[in-house]
């Protein structure tokens, strides 16, 4: 997992020419994204931290200890990063648009976890769902979904 951080962080500071993503990859740019959601507004409540362990946890079939992993290796690479696109074009390289849509699902999943929305929490899934590709219409329906006002 330190030896994926490494990669990724050295990834974030620009390589000329793209090179294929790992797996791992792509699963610390998605926990990294994830993260970024639940410390935009400034505080990590327990609430929002427990459901982003969910998610990882059950997303990518990980224990807790990888899970405990992934997750302090997402703040890390949150701390060291300057964008969203280098976690978005990890994701957007790697994965195809219904894992995309996936991401932004669980990204609106993790804003409703403490029953509050954030201005700052709205406007970092629109600007991550426009660099994953992800079209308005399935950025609303995802967060009418997940809010408990929509339908799959």
């Amino acid at each position: 997992m330190i030896s994926a951080l490494k990669r990724f962080i050295a990834d974030l500071a620009g390589e000329p020419e793209p090179k294929p993503v790992s797996a791992d990859t792509a699963r610390l740019a998605a926990a990294a994204l994830l993260y970024h959601v639940i410390a935009i507004d400034g505080v990590v409540e327990q609430d929002e931290l427990k459901r982003l362990r969910v998610l990882l946890k059950d997303r990518f079939a990980l224990g807790d200890a990888d899970v405990d992993d992934l997750v302090a290796a997402a703040e890390a690479a949150d701390k060291e990063a300057i964008d969203l696109y280098g976690f978005t074009s990890v994701l957007k390289q790697r994965l195809d648009i219904a894992e995309r849509e996936r991401i932004v699902g669980m990204m609106w999943e993790l804003v409703f976890a403490d029953g509050a929305m954030h201005e700052f929490e709205d406007n970092l899934i629109w600007r991550a769902a426009e660099l994953l590709g992800v079209a308005s219409e399935a950025r609303i329906r995802l967060k009418q979904v997940a809010r408990g006002d929509g339908v799959a």
